[in-house]
């Protein structure tokens, strides 16, 4: 535990000196979530729908049929709990149709009726296309059953986790994700090449310090900067955008910690295979970045994602973390919705370190 303590302390001072590296840890990101959070703006489609139909009628089965003939949307069948409740609450489904059991009554009876529409407005633009599509479907059905202007069919919409329609709840949410991938792996994959461009590399080769406390001491340093890069980029982010935390604060706290773990023990990775600090930021940047800013659900969601591309999000971080933000910060649901990517988050970290580790030992000689 010495070792790797002095190796920690040592990573520390040299961070310290190099201005360069400051700015890249703590200014580059704050501009990233600047522009990110400004910037996008997104609409999706695929958008997964589950129907409670109380009423199992010809009419409501048309309904239900004609939401679907829109190809927007796409059925999703939940069998847990309450079908509409938990399944919004777990992002399973964005939108929940319920039918009442008065439904072909009413019209029957010539008198209005109505459906309730529960949509999941993390997704701000998503929300609005979905609400528009179900009015249109639902002003469709009416004109082709005949039934305006007699009868109306009113769909009762209610924007569940953000009524206000805040862009910013679904983009910077996001950005925490992106931001905490990319710059813990690029600081720590240039500390480790650097280590063998001044060749101080042979040193460690040569010396007792096995590669576990290698990784460990440099891991520790950077871990523990990048936990300082994750506290003010979201008290940036809680300021400017007015963001506050809505759900669990410890599926939080445990689900950064493990994410920041993961993205310093890749950066590590990237710089035990690279020769030199070119190799490495383009290993970050095209590994990194372009996987966490295109498929991890950052910006299309992972319906959208065709096959057999749709494979390659499982093993992304940050896939995980942005839906453990996205809970913490809009949904809040906890535990319950989470627990599978804090596990996952987990699992990628010890693969990250394991990979490392073994890559290091062969180069080291034997003592």
């Amino acid at each position: 535990m010495k070792r790797v303590l002095a190796q920690c302390v040592k990573e520390i001072a040299q961070f310290r000196r190099d201005r360069l590296t400051l700015a890249l840890a703590f200014l580059l990101p704050f501009i990233t979530l600047i522009i990110f959070g400004f910037a996008i703006r997104l609409e999706s489609k695929n958008i997964p729908l589950i129907v409670q139909d109380f009423n199992h009628t010809n009419l409501s089965s048309s309904y239900i049929e004609r939401l679907y003939a829109t190809n927007q949307f796409i059925p999703k069948q939940w069998f847990g709990g309450n079908p509409i409740r938990d399944a919004i609450d777990k992002g399973i489904a964005k939108v929940a149709v319920i039918i009442p059991p008065e439904f072909s009554r009413d019209i029957q009876a010539d008198r209005s009726t109505s459906v309730q529409v529960l949509i999941d407005a993390t997704d701000v633009n998503n929300a609005r296309v979905i609400r528009n599509n179900i009015q249109r479907v639902t002003n469709f059905f009416m004109q082709k059953h005949g039934l305006l202007p007699a009868i109306s069919i009113t769909a009762r919409m209610r924007l569940w986790f953000n009524p206000g329609r805040l862009e910013s709840l679904y983009i910077v949410p996001g950005v925490y994700g992106v931001v905490l991938w990319i710059f813990p792996s690029l600081l720590s994959a240039i500390a480790m090449v650097r280590e063998k461009e001044k060749g101080t590399i042979l040193q460690v080769y040569t010396s007792s310090i096995s590669a576990t406390e290698l990784l460990l001491g440099k891991g520790l340093a950077y871990l523990l900067i990048a936990i300082a890069e994750a506290l003010i980029v979201m008290l940036l982010g809680s300021i400017i955008f007015r963001v506050g935390i809505v759900g669990n604060t410890i599926t939080l706290l445990i689900g950064t910690l493990l994410f920041l773990i993961d993205s310093v023990l890749f950066g590590l990775l990237l710089g035990v295979r690279s020769s030199n600090q070119n190799a490495a930021v383009q290993g970050v940047s095209l590994v990194g970045f372009i996987t966490s800013l295109l498929l991890s659900g950052f910006i299309y969601p992972l319906n959208n994602i065709p096959f057999p591309l749709s494979l390659i999000p499982n093993v992304i971080p940050a896939r995980y973390y942005i839906d453990i933000t996205r809970d913490a910060f809009v949904r809040g649901t906890g535990f319950a919705g989470v627990w599978f990517d804090l596990i996952m988050l987990a699992a990628l970290g010890l693969v990250f370190f394991n990979v490392s580790r073994r890559v290091l030992s062969r180069m080291q000689l034997p003592s």
